[in-house]
């Protein structure tokens, strides 16, 4: 990770990758904690917001799925395990952390994406949370 990135940023790329650990690998939290506490630049991650992400993505996972669902033109399972984190931690701060603005939350998981995603993978990811910032944050949207 680069030196550049905001300690939120970190946190998401972590979330990311406790999501992808916890799906793929069926590992739990406390797991996905130590693993992730010995890679290099934890230290400079928001642990803080780390912390509530993953945890809120994992407990939430079954409903932000159902929010996600009428925006995916696939089924879950078909979209790649990288994919569904982005979208799950996307929805997730969509649904739940009103505080972050809806575009910053699109725009990291497109960077997020880019990142760890498919070549087009960022193309869907925003489509899918373009949509579903629709429903969420439609008041937000509509503000001048």
């Amino acid at each position: 990770m680069s030196s550049s990135k905001s300690p939120r940023r970190r946190a998401r790329e972590f979330v990311i990758q406790g999501l992808y650990q916890w799906q793929v690998g069926g590992q739990d939290e406390a797991a996905i904690q130590i693993q992730a506490e010995g890679v290099a630049g934890f230290d400079k991650a928001d642990n803080a917001l780390y912390a509530r992400l993953l945890t809120e993505a994992r407990q939430h996972a079954e409903a932000l799925k159902l929010d996600l669902a009428p925006h995916i033109d696939r089924l879950w399972e078909e979209v790649s395990p990288i994919e569904r984190c982005i979208l799950l931690l996307g929805a997730c701060e969509l649904k739940l952390h009103p505080e972050t603005p809806y575009r910053v939350i699109i725009n990291e998981a497109i960077e997020l994406a880019k990142t760890f995603g498919g070549t087009d993978g960022h193309k869907f990811v925003n489509g899918v949370l373009d949509k579903l910032a629709a429903d969420l944050r439609a008041a937000e949207i509509r503000k001048p």
